[in-house]
């Protein structure tokens, strides 16, 4: 796996050293210093090749984090380590820099022995490891840390320490979707998805299970393929038809293939609880209808008119891209605000609140410089649109919310909990 790990400062000072394979040797130290750090050029690729070496970097600030290996290894996974490595030092000493590193060496050395074994990742889980490794070092251990330790390694709940105490007992839920859209002038769906996820914020006391409900059921992509006609059923019911989903660790999946319902012991703070992606019966939160008409070589006419699909007030932007030899713009508008940005060769349109159901149109002249035979021809860009809606254009709804605490004396109903729906504009284009 990773023969060795270094930590350079801007300068090219090595300040952190592991090596763990033998065929990594200090020429390797000294070829990503002269070869990235003060190359001529700037490196702008996070992976390079050097003495067929493999070298994968990430910068941050201006400490530079290096995995070094002559196998052929699976680049995403080295990545994901580098950045869960950054992410775990950042939750011992706060900010990633030169001072830090230099005052908590022995702690970065002490966590390298628990990231990696061999080159391999092993545990970087930053509450387990909070509970191995402290920042006053390795001391002697009262017997209920000791206990601590053991139920952190032996037992199922490695993401939640006990003991947690709140005065207010909150749950923040929150279905953030982004939603993709490509559309043809004619009004045609070419290609729609939407990618959500379920984000958490837990400040609940003790050890208590979660559980939620969404839609009455979820068919999964796969189940779906089996027993079309279920899923044509569950459709037209209002169900929503997931094509894949991903699960945090802390989730029982026994209970969601049976019940259909999510239940799970909440990490402490914030966290990612759920992710999906689903593509059938997508509501679309606006219509582009574009019209573009070019008269004669000098001359352009844009009209682009907005529908709102929805009941709720929203901030929207639409770009509306124009030829690279625009001279100048006219831009007349019922709604909002529209300028030219010669730097992005687009007209901006911005609509402050703009609301349910409504439709509003822009109108611009272009003049175009005369262009020779020999230009390229214009290939029309597609007009994209920014945007954040009130509601999950999926269709997906948490029917219930339910906190259960057995051991200390709070029930559901003690529970304040929210639940908020966000849709956002991903790459929603329509093709003018």
């Amino acid at each position: 796996m990773i023969g060795g790990l270094f930590v350079y400062n801007h300068k090219g000072e090595v300040l952190i050293s592991r090596v763990y394979r033998d065929d990594i040797g200090r020429n390797a130290v000294d070829a990503f210093r002269v070869n990235v750090i003060h190359a001529r050029q700037q490196v702008r690729s996070p992976v390079n090749m050097i003495a067929r070496t493999s070298f994968f970097h990430v910068k941050r600030s201006n400490i530079w984090l290096c995995a070094v290996s002559k196998k052929n290894l699976n680049a995403a996974l080295v990545f994901q380590f580098l950045y869960k490595m950054l992410e775990v030092m950042g939750s011992y000493f706060g900010k990633i820099n030169e001072e830090n590193i230099k005052n908590n060496f022995v702690l970065i050395y002490e966590l390298l022995d628990e990231l990696l074994d061999y080159g391999y990742p092993q545990n970087t889980d930053t509450g387990v490891l909070k509970t191995f490794i402290t920042q006053q070092g390795v001391k002697s251990q009262t017997k209920e840390e000791t206990t601590k330790i053991t139920n952190q390694v032996t037992g199922q709940i490695a993401w939640r320490r006990e003991g947690i105490k709140y005065r207010r007992n909150e749950l923040f839920l929150d279905v953030v979707e982004s939603v993709n859209l490509l559309m043809s002038p004619q009004g045609q769906v070419l290609s729609a998805h939407v990618s959500g996820r379920v984000l958490m914020k837990s400040y609940l006391s003790g050890m208590p299970e979660c559980k939620f409900g969404i839609n009455d059921k979820v068919i999964v992509e796969s189940r779906r393929a089996a027993d079309s006609s279920s899923a044509a059923g569950a459709t037209k019911s209002g169900h929503i038809a997931i094509d894949d989903c991903q699960f945090h660790q802390c989730v029982k999946l026994s209970k969601f293939d049976t019940e259909h319902a999510i239940s799970f012991i909440p990490p402490d703070g914030e966290f990612e609880l759920m992710r999906y992606r689903n593509t059938k019966d997508i509501s679309l939160p606006f219509r582009v209808i574009p019209l573009v008409r070019e008269i004669g070589r000098t001359k352009m006419e844009v009209k682009v008119v907005v529908k709102s699909n929805f009941k709720a007030v929203t901030k929207v932007e639409v770009r509306i891209p124009t030829p690279l030899n625009t001279s100048g713009v006219q831009v007349i508008c019922m709604k909002g605000k529209a300028r030219y940005k010669a730097s992005d060769n687009a007209i901006v349109w911005k609509i402050k609140r703009m609301g349910g159901m409504k439709e509003w149109q822009l109108s611009a002249e272009i003049d175009l410089l005369n262009a020779t035979d020999k230009a390229k021809k214009w290939t029309r860009p597609p007009i994209s649109m920014n945007f954040e809606v009130p509601f999950a254009a999926s269709g997906f709804k948490v029917r219930y919310l339910k906190v259960f605490e057995s051991k200390l004396n709070y029930s559901d109903h003690d529970v304040i909990k929210w639940v908020r729906y966000i849709g956002k504009s991903g790459l929603y284009e329509t093709r003018c």
